[in-house]
């Protein structure tokens, strides 16, 4: 590698992105997605060779040695070919569009993702990962290189109007929700959405599904919400399952805290070990809210520790969160994560006996003859076991954690993508936002604060009014921002106004709003595109609805419209959030575990949305008390005074004790004058319904 490093450079020394650094010394002859490398392709006659991953991606990392590093295969491709590296992370818009492609082409996706394209950007083949030989299945990257070569040249009419057909085919799938109209029926949709959902579980081990096995929040949200109303104890007890067994497996970092990607098994054990920012956001959220329903102590410690990793690995000290820990360390995934059990011995000595038996260390190992730390029962049933008393046994666990956790900050450390994306930094906010609300930890109140302020700081286009960027590094905010970002953080704008309850916050959130009604709207049906209508670098403007790894900026922004709404009054937002719940929910009850995000505000509007209003004196004071309970979908207003924007306000009482309603459509029942009371009320309204 060293010599690769000194002998070559290419287009993308000059990049930001750590994902594009890494393959700034490959002898292929990269561009960044850029006019010059498009109109290179337009003038040469040359198709496009787009390359996808991100700095966390195992097999990115293997493709580019085994092909991107090797000279003789360079030099085919920078001949036959203009060659382009994308982060998705950075460019998640391009990454949407020929990922479907490839899917449509191929019946799967992944990355590292390598499409080819006309110089009219438009893909005519692809796939993902591809070895250097025929292997696995698949054909040799020069193998792909070569019969693409030839078939441009022999039979380039015919590729050029394949492309076509297949961009009309992306461009269509917009249209997706056509196929599944909604059907009038007496039953409430939640209750089916439940249902199918429930044919899902892994009734063992958690989770939605099998191996590979993702958290699933949405789906898990969704779950506490419907049980919320109809007091069904199989979706608490699917949840408690779940937390239950994530927060004891492989997944969860036992040493270090946080959350990896995913599992690769169905019992949590063995983890995709990168980290990336947005699943520990999600994943805090939803323990938070766990935390208030079941007064777990065991998943405020999951939220304390993650919390506690963000800060230390994925915190800028300048501001903002990074986005993401590699999977791989000096070449190999988990090499930094997993324990011999002699290292564990002679780190812990006496105490290494009890501290293996509980977290499953094994001489022979559980995977690839290495231990991943994790625990199959819990404290209290261990303890009564070993008898041992359960504070005795969680100290000594604490104190053989913070030994272990030191001994491996002087291991070789997994790469950082020090990037900071808008949309996953709106995320953490919230995250941070909910987990104060839970406990009222005013650390984690202030880090939200100042995060916020940090993305409006920094992320602000200054040519285009209103606009935002999606990344930041190294001073330099790049790239527009998109749909998820600007849906994110009018969120986590709301999210922080609740906690401090100042005006400004939902003002702000009200003028991102706007913005959004005004550059991603389409005419043609209530939902937004991913792009503004300026952009004009993509082929086609796609529409994301599907909540996967994070949530879609449609579902996100149906729930900011009602809500802001609702809050100023503007009958026009509510209207257009109906209209996008009224498209997806026939599709949402069918693919319950794709829509988890939509699900909740549809099955507020089957039990009854709810709004919450304190006025008067100590008001904030008491919101904060309220805030450590569990609230489905919501508003929340607190105002010691009347405040004539918030149409919420209108007509409240304002003295010298705080006043507490419960409203719906504007209707608010006989006020009461006590947290207790207000909870008491909200628990018979849920009860009635």
């Amino acid at each position: 590698m060293e010599t690769v490093e000194k002998k070559f450079t290419n287009q993308l020394i000059n990049e930001n992105s750590p994902y594009l650094l890494q393959h700034a010394h490959n002898p292929v002859n990269w561009f960044p997605w850029s006019t010059d490398a498009i109109e290179k392709s337009r003038k040469e006659n040359k198709p496009i060779l787009v390359s996808i991953g991100y700095a966390a991606c195992h097999w990115c990392h293997v493709m580019e040695h085994e092909s991107f590093e090797n000279e003789e295969v360079a030099m085919f491709m920078n001949e036959n070919f203009i060659n382009i590296k994308i982060d998705r992370e950075e460019r998640p818009d391009l990454d949407h569009i020929y990922m479907e492609a490839v899917q449509i082409m191929s019946g799967s996706g992944g990355w590292p993702l390598n499409v080819f394209l006309t110089p009219e950007l438009k893909p005519f083949y692809g796939g993902t990962y591809f070895p250097p030989k025929p292997a696995y299945n698949r054909p040799g990257w020069i193998q792909i290189l070569s019969g693409i070569t030839q078939a441009w040249s022999e039979r380039k009419n015919e590729i050029i109007s394949q492309s076509n057909d297949l961009t009309e085919m992306i461009q269509g799938r917009n249209d997706l929700l056509k196929k599944y109209q909604t059907k009038n029926s007496e039953e409430k949709i939640s209750k089916t959405a439940f249902e199918n959902l429930k044919n899902q579980f892994d009734q063992i081990e958690g989770g939605i599904g099998g191996a590979p096995k993702f958290p699933s929040t949405f789906s898990l949200n969704f779950l506490m919400h419907y049980y919320f109303f109809t007091k069904d104890e199989s979706a608490l007890n699917h949840v408690r399952l779940s937390l239950d067994k994530m927060m004891r497996g492989g997944i969860y970092d036992q040493v270090g805290g946080g959350f990896s990607r995913y599992s690769t098994d169905n019992k949590w054990l063995v983890p995709h070990f990168e980290k990336m920012l947005y699943d520990n956001a999600l994943l805090v959220s939803t323990y938070s809210d766990a935390y208030k329903l079941t007064h777990n102590k065991n998943y405020l410690k999951v939220v304390d520790e993650t919390l506690e990793f963000v800060n230390r690995e994925l915190k800028s000290p300048a501001g903002g969160f990074y986005s993401s820990l590699d999977a791989d360390s000096e070449g190999v995934e988990g090499k930094f994560y997993v324990w011999d059990r002699k290292e564990i011995e002679n780190c812990l000595q006496e105490d290494s006996v009890i501290f293996c038996e509980y977290y499953n260390v094994s001489e022979e190992g559980n995977w690839e003859e290495k231990n991943i730390l994790n625990c199959t029962e819990s404290v209290d049933s261990f303890s009564n076991r070993k008898n041992v008393g359960v504070t005795e046994l969680e100290k000594l666990i604490s104190v053989c954690k913070n030994k272990l956790l030191s001994e491996r900050a002087k291991r070789i450390r997994p790469a950082l993508d020090d990037k900071i994306i808008l949309s996953w930094n709106a995320m953490m906010i919230s995250a941070f936002a909910n987990a104060a609300k839970a406990t009222g930890n005013k650390e984690y109140s202030e880090t939200a604060i100042a995060q916020l302020i940090f993305l409006f700081e920094k992320f602000k286009d200054e040519k285009q009014s209103g606009a935002f960027h999606h990344n930041y590094k190294n001073g330099i905010a790049a790239n527009p921002a998109f749909l998820d970002d600007y849906s994110t953080l009018i969120k986590a704008c709301i999210d922080v106004y609740e906690l401090s309850f100042k005006i400004e916050w939902l003002e702000q959130a009200k003028t991102l709003a706007q913005y959004v009604v005004e550059h991603f709207t389409d005419k043609a049906e209530p939902l937004f595109f991913y792009t503004p209508e300026w952009q004009n670098d993509v082929v086609v403007r796609k529409k994301e609805y599907f909540d996967n790894a994070t949530p879609s900026g449609n579902s996100m922004m149906a729930e900011n419209l009602y809500r802001l709404g609702v809050i100023f009054n503007k009958s026009e937002w509510r209207e257009i959030a109906i209209n996008m719940y009224s498209k997806i929910k026939n599709i949402s009850i069918q693919f319950s575990s794709s829509f988890g995000n939509w699900l909740l505000m549809l099955n507020a509007f089957d039990f009854g949305f709810i709004e919450m209003v304190i006025s008067g004196q100590k008001s904030i004071l008491n919101s904060q008390q309220l805030n450590k309970n569990f609230l489905p979908i919501n508003i929340l207003i607190a105002s010691e005074k009347n405040l004539t924007a918030v149409s919420l306000l209108n007509d409240k009482q304002f003295s010298d004790t705080p006043v507490f309603y419960l409203c719906r459509n504007y209707s608010c029942e006989q006020p009461v004058n006590s947290v207790e009371q207000l909870l008491k009320k909200l628990n018979a309204f849920a009860i009635q319904t």
